[in-house]
């Protein structure tokens, strides 16, 4: 399977952990065997995760990008989401929930990282009737 990457000027992605980035012109890059690659808008630092669905996203994000750190992170990841799933009742989250961790167990963390997205995406939509 063969992924086109196309980056802005400056954008930066992460293609199996190394960091790159693009020049002062708009490039692509055709990657042609299996990678792993986040976009620099999906890479998210320590200090970003600031809320519980984005302490979720960041060990999974790690377990994604660097196999070597899987057995640490997977206890983050472990410990973050049970947090959650006992501060939450919403039945679509929590099924949200379950379809993550399952995700994580097989090791697609690509899609678990999709689910943790949705996760943001209820969270900021609860924090913002409470703000």
């Amino acid at each position: 399977m063969v992924l086109k990457l196309t980056l802005k000027p400056g954008e930066r992605a992460a293609v199996n952990g190394a960091v790159i980035v693009n020049g002062d012109r708009r490039a692509s890059l055709v990657i042609e065997n299996r990678a792993r690659v986040l976009r620099e808008v999906d890479i998210m630092q320590p200090e970003e995760a600031t809320t519980p669905a984005r302490r979720i996203y960041f060990p999974v994000m790690m377990m994604y990008l660097d196999e070597g750190t899987t057995k640490e992170m997977y206890a983050e990841f472990e410990a973050r989401l049970t947090e959650f799933i006992n501060a939450v009742s919403d039945g679509e989250a929590l099924a949200t929930c379950a379809r993550l961790a399952a995700d994580v167990a097989n090791e697609d963390y690509y899609k678990a990282l999709q689910k943790c997205r949705a996760l943001m995406e209820y969270e900021e939509t609860r924090l913002a009737h409470v703000l």
